[in-house]
């Protein structure tokens, strides 16, 4: 079943270039050897791409809808195969495993769901009146998919932020093919994963060139990608710096194309006053739990806390030291990975700014994440950038902060994050409506007494955050909303209704909401 092609529509690739995945575990090789796509290979799976982009826009929602559930049950039905060679690639455990299999097929439902209810296509009619002076023209919009999108797998999520996650998902949902440059840390999973999307473009029907598979190493691969002319948008999850690389890209095209790129968050965790005094060490094992999951390597660990500086605070920093002294250090997902992680921790330990507090266990097996936790105060983190930058792994920064002033100019420093946390109790409302525009401005998701680990996948989640979280803040990579990035408005301005696209004429023959003359009506 794997066998290491570079998938182009329906064909099976081979080329001279070889590489191997490696388990995590024990930093080894994988047996199996996988092809590396040439520039041969984009440019022939996009030239498929763009010839399949107006057939599979044009699609119903019902039929594309079918499409994207066929392709969620060509997943289901690999069946045990998936999660073992997951496992193999990534350290990553069963359970979790199994939990994101789950969720990207049901991501994938969602989507379905949403393109058959048809609110996203926004139909709005605005009748002629040709009596009114001056006149005013029969004027009909909706929302048309952009065209060909490429998609980079995530490190972190071989099935939930890869090869069928949310970003082809909600690709697939708009009506845009996709071409999908394969993350070289899980290639394996990532072949599975696309021979099952490709069985599902063929059960439909539809055009190969709705889907391809372009798995490789090399970064040459993913800008020759993204600087095809047949491509018209990218979705990528990663780090900072491969992200805007690909945005440098594409600004440099002669048609700059959009590049919806999710890179660096530490998403700050807020202690308010009256909920520290009361909850402290609850909150301190609580926060380790949170910044350890996944050795903390999800976009949504918390790597900051900022707290007013208080004995509460002392008691807080006690119990997290505590929790992580015995947090056996779990397996990284890359040697790469790992090796970023100790470097990020040794540069901490370096700074005369911060005082380490805390440590995870140690080993000495190979790519083992063994978490840090760290002390500064409000001026040190305020002047030095640098204890702001994302260590990704088990590693957090508190701020003790010397008073309400002090932690509003610390919220104020910070960069554009993905989310930002408040632990509070009812005596902290008043101080916390005030911090709260404040967080609002600096992230896509705020939360109360909770954790920002755990992305819902909704119609309202937002999982996105101002600059430099992702590269475009104004909309999401996981819900429903995703669909947006890779759709455009068209207005027909007096077109013969013969000529118009089905969701604009004037009989709806797919049944779609419509707002009409400013009135909204339902299907």
């Amino acid at each position: 079943m794997i066998d290491g092609s570079i998938l182009v529509g329906n064909a099976d690739r081979r080329n001279a270039t070889t590489f191997h995945g490696v388990n995590s575990a024990t930093g080894e090789a994988l047996p199996q050897e996988f092809y590396e796509a040439s520039a041969a290979d984009v440019a022939d799976a996009c030239a498929l791409a763009a010839q399949a982009a107006e057939s599979f826009a044009g699609l119903s929602p019902n039929a594309r809808a079918d499409f994207i559930e066929a392709a969620a049950e060509a997943i289901l039905a690999i069946g045990d195969t998936l999660i073992e060679t997951a496992m193999a690639e990534s350290g990553l455990p069963l359970m979790r495993l199994e939990g994101e299999r789950m969720r990207t097929v049901n991501q994938l439902r969602l989507f379905a769901g949403e393109v058959r209810d048809g609110s996203w296509l926004d139909v709005t009619i605005d009748p002629a009146l040709p009596d009114r002076a001056p006149p005013r023209s029969d004027l009909r919009r909706m929302n048309l998919a952009l065209g060909p999108v490429a998609v980079f797998g995530a490190s972190n999520f071989p099935l939930a932020f890869s090869v069928a996650g949310g970003d082809t998902a909600s690709a697939f949902a708009a009506g845009c093919p996709v071409v999908v440059k394969g993350h070289p840390a899980h290639p394996a999973t990532g072949e599975l994963v696309a021979r099952a999307i490709r069985l599902a473009v063929q059960s439909c029907g539809l055009s190969e060139g709705v889907f391809s598979f372009l798995p490789g190493q090399s970064n040459d691969l993913g800008g020759a990608l993204v600087a095809d002319p047949r491509i018209k948008a990218v979705g990528f999850t990663g780090s900072r710096g491969g992200g805007l690389a690909l945005v440098a890209i594409a600004a440099k095209r002669a048609e700059p194309i959009p590049v919806y790129a999710e890179m660096a968050s530490i998403n700050p965790v807020v202690l308010m006053p009256a909920a520290l005094d009361v909850r402290a060490e609850a909150l301190g094992a609580a926060f380790v739990g949170s910044l350890t999951m996944g050795a903390g390597q999800f976009c949504t660990n918390p790597g900051l806390v900022i707290a007013l500086d208080s004995p509460a605070l002392d008691r807080f920093i006690n119990a997290a030291s505590e929790a992580l002294s015995v947090v056996e250090p779990p397996v990284m997902l890359t040697p790469g990975i790992h090796t970023a992680y100790q470097a990020g921790v040794a540069a901490l330990d370096a700074s005369d700014l911060a005082k380490r507090r805390g440590s995870g266990q140690a080993s000495t097996a190979p790519n083992r994440c063994s978490g840090a936790l760290f002390e500064t105060t409000d001026v040190a983190f305020v002047a030095e950038k640098s204890l702001g930058h994302e260590v990704f792994g088990a590693s957090a920064v508190i701020v003790r902060c010397a008073s309400m002033a002090a932690m509003l100019g610390v919220i104020a420093s910070l960069e554009g994050q993905l989310t930002a946390t408040l632990q509070m109790d009812p005596a902290d409302e008043a101080p916390a409506a005030t911090l709260l525009p404040l967080l609002s401005g600096k992230v896509g998701r705020v939360l109360a007494n909770g954790w920002p680990t755990g992305v819902e996948v909704s119609h309202a989640m937002v999982h996105g955050g101002p600059y430099p979280s992702t590269s475009d803040g104004r909309t999401t990579s996981v819900g429903t909303l995703a669909m947006t990035r890779f759709l455009r408005p068209v207005c027909y301005q007096d077109i013969p209704d013969p000529l118009l696209p089905p969701p604009v004429q004037t009989s709806n023959p797919w049944k779609l909401p419509r707002r009409i003359d400013g009135k909204r009506e339902s299907a």
